[in-house]
């Protein structure tokens, strides 16, 4: 992503060189990291850039913002960790490990995340064929699973999961394939089940549905209220029947908010300005994905341990909903 960024700010400036420096001038770049484009990060992302763009100035330039696929949420705070992009999505639980420097961030905390907002809750979804013979999470010992593209989320939720019903990763054959990527081996017989976290519905498990019979596996009970004592970002919920094509009830799994985060480099007025564009505008985002309905001013600064930037909080302090 890095190389890539750096390209796409080459052209621009090269550009600016031949239109006399004017399109420089004009406009203020900043970009969103999201997730695979099988997840609901991706359009989401797209959407609030778009929206940014369209809504967004500061100090008289137009703020361009780009919405980049990624390697979602372990990826994405250690892009901004490092100022390598303005702003990412990341899951509730690993911002607040990233910046506690817990977990996958252990002994190297990125004390320079802030966050802009919440958005919307991400559902988890363990998911198998339907003749698979996996019910439980206890089942899949001895089985192959995908934990997600390296530096997703998953990662750490399939050792937590696995602790609590007794298990460790070597009980299981591990497979580190995108979401798409994972759903494609599932259909093919050489995976026998994905953990997926995001805004139901994911694409990748709608495209799923509709060419094979479906399982999605509960994720409730003893084992699953231990693991909630321990991961206090994470609550029960219900994922609604007839979600997905063949889903007929509905399955009792987990659910932790989506963040959209920044770092401390970021100027003020622009994160005032970003966070304004998405606060004041929240209907558009419905537009792409029913997920975007939920992100609402109310849920808004329910952000972790993770300091608010100084931006955000200015828009929320007149909005009258922070201190």
């Amino acid at each position: 992503m890095k190389l890539n960024r750096r390209l796409v700010m080459i052209l621009l400036a090269s550009t600016a060189i031949l239109s006399g420096h004017a399109f420089a001038q004009q406009r203020v770049f900043f970009g969103i990291a999201t997730g695979g484009t099988g997840g609901t990060y991706y359009p989401l992302g797209g959407m609030l850039a778009q929206l940014i763009s369209n809504k967004a100035t500061v100090d008289g330039k137009k703020i361009t913002a780009t919405a980049e696929a990624s390697g979602a949420s372990v990826g994405n705070a250690k892009l901004l960790g490092t100022k390598d992009i303005e702003s990412s999505f990341v899951a509730a639980d690993i911002l607040d490990a990233a910046y506690n420097g817990k977990a996958q961030f252990a002994n190297a905390p990125l004390k320079n995340l802030r966050a802009l907002g919440a958005l919307y809750p991400e559902t988890v979804q363990l998911i198998t064929r339907a003749d698979s013979g996996i019910n439980s999470v206890k089942d899949l010992k001895g089985k192959s699973i995908s934990s997600g593209a390296p530096g997703s989320g998953q990662y750490q939720l399939v050792t937590d999961l696995l602790k609590v019903y007794g298990m460790a990763r070597t009980d299981v054959k591990e497979d580190s394939s995108s979401f798409t990527q994972a759903v494609d081996k599932i259909k093919d017989g050489n995976l026998h089940a994905t953990l997926i976290t995001g805004g139901v519905p994911v694409a990748a498990v709608t495209d799923f549905a509709q060419s094979h019979a479906l399982k999605i596996i509960p994720l409730s009970g003893p084992e699953v209220a231990t693991l909630l004592k321990e991961q206090p970002y994470y609550t029960q919920v219900q994922l609604p029947a007839n979600s997905y094509k063949g889903q007929t009830a509905a399955v009792s799994t987990l659910a932790v908010m989506a963040i959209w985060a920044t770092h401390d480099g970021v100027p003020e007025n622009v994160a005032y300005e970003v966070t304004k564009a998405l606060y004041e505008n929240t209907a558009i985002m419905g537009q792409v994905h029913v997920q975007g309905k939920n992100i609402t001013l109310n849920t808004a600064t329910s952000v972790a341990s993770v300091p608010l930037h100084p931006g955000a909080l200015r828009y929320y302090k007149e909005k009258g909903i922070a201190k």
